[in-house]
């Protein structure tokens, strides 16, 4: 991934913000060491360092001259910190609070308008001991993510440096009592309910702390509040966020088909939440996350989000969808009835500040994060924190997560069906015919153990040495496999190819075979990769572990702290290529839990015409993990296609698309091994 950043840069340099562009500061492992030493126990001083030293006598506004504004950032945020209008320290964050989230922002523009490495991380070691820790944690990330100076640092595992927002609470308690009593422990974590409840068959889905980073990290990647003034245009953001929040939805689906549940319904403003649920965590500095029992209608959330406003809401985008237009705010109309228009629906029904009519359109997606977490005390009454809706880390915890993204789901449906079906010259890549497609190796599934650090969720004391304390949790896993295509290239020339690879659950929970189109929504992309077609035959393999869609484990904080001392202590280069990204589904939960008498999945793949895509050539080297659901930072989506083509709409004839050469269509079987 770090040489497809480096040569899509060299390709198109604009495209980096300006900030934090100083070449001649520290190489990475210096770099990585400074953030490793500003992520480790963030809720305490930092012990020892350069850092230490730092953030006790740096002053940020002594000289402005290291910041691209004049200062200007760092003087908003030293008079509100001055005149005690930031958040305590040791006080719970959301980013879904209007205030807090301005005021993570001010210490995130800060640390984008600083020139060299050394003013950003003499800017993050002052206001990491004067900041409330979640506002800290979430500037960092985000500037990691976004800055020039950020590529090739990798961010530790959210889930070791806010273990709180991970782990439940019985094991936060034994893990406390552990450090206290000095034994080191690991300690198993179950997830949250009973066998009474249907739903825990696929909690193992939304309490997957590596499926819960995803979900953040998409949000930091392409948070709704990012201006372009910041350096670059996220592209295709409204997309991206249809398309991976549907592929969230369709996975889940998958889940519970294999678990022999119904597929999940849609939430209805008008009608009560079915399943409600118990977090069994707590917040870092005291407070439990809030319940929210079965079958509770909703209720307006004082001072934030009314329901009448969310029907209005959701009236005037289906609206919308109907006309074919959405309305902007001068008045003008915006085409939405084109390869485009889905761009412009994902950013009103998030919204971001890409939406073209906020005030009309509202912010369906982002009201009813905070109306959902909000149910358990909508008035206020008992004065509880923010539920787990209300944190990006902790939403999927949730089943009414994936109701409310099932509603929305349907809403961008109704855009997608209203568009004309592709026609036969669309679907068809002219001389390519796709001969063959088979699996080599087993498609089975298993659980198995996965262990993650929790020094970071309890108080360390110089009295008392840190024993080791780990948590031990289940994790959906799959066997290695690979896929296997034969084609003919009849063009006479080399042609530029996208393999585009899809798995669709063929029956409902039922065991109705779902129609061809009514499963084709259904489908789940498990890869999509360019590749170079010679004339005549061509033998393509494609291993499991590549798959543009997922991302492997990230290492733990203590490796990268491991790793990065030691190439610092040897002077050899620190090479963490392979971890630069933190978004993208497990590689791990790539396929489907399935059954164990095996579960049947329809495997269609076609390969599509990749000459117009404009990086075809890198990306035909040496491919790009995550870049399906997660783009490339500051470059143009790699795909000129539709996300989910030639799959994403309706389809008046099965036939039109079987019937094409360069389209495959198999039947599979995924089975789970419950002894593995």
């Amino acid at each position: 991934m770090k040489v497809l950043l480096l040569c899509l840069l060299a390709s198109s340099a604009l495209a980096w913000p300006t900030f934090l562009s100083d070449a001649a500061g520290p190489d990475l492992a210096h770099r990585q060491q400074d953030v490793n030493t500003l992520l480790d126990h963030v809720t305490e001083h930092i012990h020892s360092g350069h850092l230490k030293e730092t953030a006790e006598h740096f002053d940020p506004e002594a000289d402005t001259s290291i910041y691209t504004d004049g200062g200007k950032a760092v003087h908003a945020l030293m008079a509100d910190l001055k005149d005690h209008r930031v958040l305590e320290r040791h006080h719970w964050f959301s980013l879904f609070n209007t205030r807090q989230r301005e005021e993570a922002l001010m210490l995130f523009d800060v640390i984008m308008h600083c020139k060299t490495w050394e003013a950003a991380v003499n800017n993050a070691a002052y206001f990491r001991e004067q900041m409330n820790e979640g506002e800290f944690v979430y500037a960092i990330y985000a500037a990691v993510i976004h800055a020039d100076i950020g590529k090739g640092i990798v961010l530790p595992p959210l889930y070791e440096v806010t273990p709180h927002m991970f782990a439940n609470s019985e094991v936060i308690n034994k893990a406390y009592t552990a450090q206290m009593t000095q034994t080191p422990g690991k300690f198993h974590m179950d997830f949250t309910g009973s066998k009474k409840n249907p739903e825990q068959r696929v909690a193992y889905f939304g309490e997957d702390i590596g499926l819960n980073v995803h979900h953040v990290t998409w949000h930091l990647d392409f948070p709704f509040w990012w201006d372009d003034a910041y350096g670059y245009h996220l592209d295709r953001k409204g997309e991206l966020f249809f398309w991976a929040h549907h592929q969230l939805t369709v996975r889940f689906d998958a889940e519970r088909l294999s678990n022999h549940l119904d597929l999940v319904d849609e939430l209805y403003w008008d009608q009560p939440i079915v399943e409600g649920f118990a977090p069994h965590t707590t917040y870092r500095n005291g407070g439990e996350f809030p319940s929210r029992p079965d079958n509770v209608n909703f209720e307006d959330v004082d001072g934030a989000v009314r329901v009448r406003d969310m029907i209005i809401h959701e009236s005037r985008i289906r609206d919308a969808i109907a006309h074919g237009y959405i309305t902007a705010a001068d008045g003008s109309h915006v085409d939405i009835r084109d390869e485009h228009g889905i761009d412009h629906l994902g950013d009103i029904i998030e919204s971001s500040l890409y939406s073209p009519n906020a005030q009309y359109y509202g912010a369906l997606h982002n009201e009813a994060h905070i109306l959902l977490g909000r149910q358990g005390d909508p008035h206020g009454k008992f004065n509880l924190p923010p539920g787990v809706m209300e944190h990006f880390e902790t939403a999927t915890r949730d089943p009414a997560f994936f109701r409310l993204h099932k509603y929305m789901d349907n809403i961008f449906k109704e855009h997608k069906d209203s568009l004309p079906s592709y026609t036969k010259e669309e679907i068809e890549f002219t001389g390519i015919s796709l001969e063959d497609v088979h699996v080599e190796g087993a498609l089975e599934t298993f659980f198995e153990k996965f262990e993650f650090d929790l020094g970071s969720a309890v108080d360390s004391a110089d009295q008392l040495t840190d024993v080791d304390v780990t948590a031990s949790v289940s994790r959906l896993n799959h066997s290695p496999f690979s896929l296997k295509f034969d084609v003919n290239n009849n063009n006479g020339a080399e042609k530029h190819g996208v393999v585009r690879i899809f798995l669709c659950p063929r029956r409902d929970a039922n065991g109705i075979i779902f129609s061809f189109d009514e499963g084709r929504w259904h489908c789940i992309e498990m890869d999509k990769f360019w590749t170079k077609l010679a004339p005549g035959h061509n033998a393509i393999t494609r291993d499991s572990k590549n798959s543009a869609v997922t991302v492997p484990d990230v290492p733990s904080l203590k490796t990268l702290i491991h790793d990065t001392d030691e190439a610092i202590a040897n002077g050899s280069d620190l090479h963490l290529e392979d971890f630069d990204r933190s978004c993208g589904i497990p590689n791990r939960l790539l396929l489907p839990k399935g059954t164990t008498e095996g579960m049947e999945f329809a495997l269609a793949v076609t390969v599509t015409d990749g000459d117009t895509d404009a990086q075809h050539g890198v990306l035909e080297k040496v491919g790009a993990h995550s870049h399906a659901q997660c783009g490339v930072h500051g470059e143009k989506y790699p795909d000129h296609q539709p996300m989910g083509f030639p799959l994403d709409r309706h389809i008046e004839d099965e036939r039109l698309l079987l019937s094409a050469t360069n389209v495959k269509y198999t039947i599979v079987t995924v089975k789970h091994n419950d002894h593995h």
